[in-house]
């Protein structure tokens, strides 16, 4: 198996041939993606064709999966294996959900820039979303992932500015992410399993050895500082963190796969014809401490 890698630009984002991630990798395999997650921090592969069990399969060899808030909500759900989330717009009958369901409003929080599950104690490191089902092109958009580049946008900060931020903490709260598109009918007792939890603002990228921002629609406001100077800071180092020049726009097509590296990445989807299926399954590998624990 030879691997290729062909980069979107020198330092952010690749295109990977040569590897069907429906069949056993061996351990050079892994290596040689982990070097490249490391170097890119996206990873994309075009025409694979994997079941849930095998995307599950595949994403185990990068770490411990993650079993997210929507499976752990319990009732019936769509798919059958809990470490498969569902990213799509289609209820447990594969019905499309009417535009005012709300668990469809809840997911709409995805369009904001975010990092998966940093309202966790324990966040996330990998997140691996296969296209099942892509909705054609239409005036709302075809829901277009966007990545933005944690590491260079803290590199193009001015010195005063890392000083300045190096040492924070940032409170994350899904309840505020959510909030700020105005959904706030959670499951009774959903609060109270979900307690804000604090993230460095700043960390050392383990593999890279890069500094990076942890910014995400999560952070609700930096610890020790009032709300308002917290938010506003936050939200300034959003818009510089989203530039153009630090994002990578991704358009679907069935059998893509991606990988993206949530401790040096933000993301968010983009919109899409609602009343066309959209089904894209999604794995997510788990970290093994908080970030207060890692080195800065």
């Amino acid at each position: 198996m030879t691997i290729m890698l062909r980069a979107v630009t020198p330092s952010f984002a690749a295109a990977v041939d040569g590897i069907d991630l429906s069949r056993p990798i061996d351990a050079d395999s892994v290596r040689t993606l982990w070097d490249a997650i490391n170097q890119y921090a996206v990873l994309v592969f075009h025409d694979q064709r994997l079941t849930d069990t095998q995307l599950r399969d595949f994403a185990a060899q990068f770490g411990p999966l993650e079993i997210g808030r929507g499976a752990l909500q319990g009732g019936k759900r769509r798919l059958s294996l809990p470490q498969i989330g569902d990213i799509s717009n289609l209820d447990e009958e594969h019905r499309i959900r009417a535009l005012d369901d709300r668990r469809r409003l809840d997911s709409l929080g995805n369009r904001l820039w975010h990092t998966d599950a940093s309202y966790m104690p324990v966040p996330v490191v990998l997140g691996i979303l296969h296209a099942v089902t892509v909705p054609p092109a239409s005036a709302l958009g075809g829901g277009e992932t966007e990545f933005a580049d944690m590491r260079a946008a803290y590199d193009a900060l001015p010195d005063k500015m890392k000083s300045e931020i190096d040492g924070l903490v940032v409170e994350h709260d899904i309840f505020w992410s959510r909030g700020q598109i105005g959904f706030t009918e959670f499951p009774p007792g959903e609060r109270a399993k979900y307690p804000p939890s604090p993230q460095r603002l700043v960390r050392r990228h383990p593999g890279s050895q890069r500094k990076t921002l942890y910014l995400s629609a999560h952070g609700s406001h930096v610890v020790g500082r009032p709300v308002a100077d917290g938010r506003l800071l936050l939200w300034d180092l959003t818009a510089h963190a989203t530039q153009r020049q630090f994002v990578y726009s991704h358009q679907w097509r069935v059998g893509d796969v991606l990988i993206w590296d949530n401790r040096c990445t933000m993301h968010r989807g983009r919109p899409h014809e609602e009343l066309q299926a959209r089904d894209l399954r999604r794995a997510t590998t788990l970290d093994t401490g908080s970030t207060l624990e890692q080195a800065a």
